[in-house]
């Protein structure tokens, strides 16, 4: 005979179908927590196919570059600047709600130059209406990391938009680059990851995106890429912090450096940002620049991990039956 508990188990499981298969369209929802799947608000979507989408786009666009440049940076911090607001005191800020494509968080200067990114993905937004524009965002990122070599990023739908940007939370929630000197500048930024729930060494393992893109001038006023392989996503961003020789940067194209302070390699092709340099001068955040300068199968690991953590923070995903008890 059956035993108890497992007669019980069956009887549960199949209550659950049944409620499912009979109940009206507005109930159904009731019973779906039982999946031990999680309920994803846009299943109706092919995330498979925007993937594709998303990946042609970044190369289709860097074929009519033809400069060693793309969207895969810019895609990688328009998903990180659109997640990046969160406040785990509160609950407020975070990707859901993709307000920032809306003032005032469109015009913060740390969202310079994201706006062309945001019309770039327009065109699939419209292929794909379904898919929420915070979803839209957050794939792109993961996408480009994953379309850059980079470790697979655990990612799921179910983002939700805002009509408007009257939830934006505060400007000055994003990391600045420099507060003048090195220990200020650590004391910021650990403040800011702090305040999303992350420690000091994801903190540092986030950091390693600067592996990508470069900074432009026209919008944050620094210049130049971290690497001399902006779309390969690796370790190499560490490994040259650790490496080469960082010197502060006075000239550019035979003239006076007017821009901020920046500093740069002994060829001048590739720069550091104040905040980059500040991880070396903290002893505790250098041993983890260090781990991941000669480890990078640990660093995808654990980027990998902080960078989905990121992109769900203060989105209400349904929980999975088994954690209502």
């Amino acid at each position: 005979p059956t035993p108890i508990f497992l007669k019980n188990t069956i009887m549960f499981a199949s209550s659950a179908r049944l409620a499912t298969r009979a109940a009206p369209l507005g109930v159904v929802g009731a019973a779906a927590f039982l999946s031990a799947t999680p309920v994803e608000a846009k299943s109706a979507v092919d995330i498979s196919a925007v993937r594709k989408d998303i990946a042609n786009l970044i190369e289709t666009d860097a074929a009519k570059r033809d400069d060693g440049t793309s969207y895969t940076g810019t895609f990688v911090r328009l998903a990180w600047h659109c997640a990046g607001t969160y406040s785990k005191a509160d609950n407020s800020g975070g990707s859901n709600g993709a307000r920032m494509r809306f003032n005032p968080e469109a015009s913060w200067g740390a969202n310079a130059g994201l706006g062309g990114a945001r019309d770039a993905l327009e065109p699939l937004k419209a292929k794909y209406p379904d898919l929420s524009y915070a979803d839209l965002y957050t794939l792109a990122g993961v996408t480009a990391i994953e379309e850059a070599a980079g470790p697979t990023i655990p990612w799921r739908s179910g983002r939700e938009d805002m009509p408007s940007g009257e939830s934006s939370p505060p400007d000055g929630r994003l990391p600045d680059a420099d507060k003048g000197n090195p220990p200020k500048t650590i004391e910021h930024i650990k403040a800011v990851f702090n305040r999303m729930g992350f420690s000091d060494r994801q903190m540092v393992a986030l950091s390693g995106a600067h592996a990508l893109g470069r900074c432009h001038e026209n919008a944050s006023g620094y210049w130049g890429p971290w690497t001399f392989a902006e779309t390969t996503f690796s370790n190499e961003y560490f490994r040259l912090l650790i490496e080469e020789k960082w010197t502060l940067k006075t000239t550019h194209n035979g003239k006076p450096w007017t821009g901020p302070v920046q500093y740069e390699d002994s060829t001048g092709k590739l720069m550091m940002l104040p905040s980059d340099v500040a991880l070396l001068q903290d002893a505790e955040l250098r041993k983890v620049v260090e781990l991941y300068a000669k480890d990078e199968d640990l660093f995808f690991k654990e980027f990998s991990a902080a960078f989905s953590k990121l992109l769900e923070l203060g989105v209400p995903f349904p929980k999975a039956w088994w954690k209502f008890w």
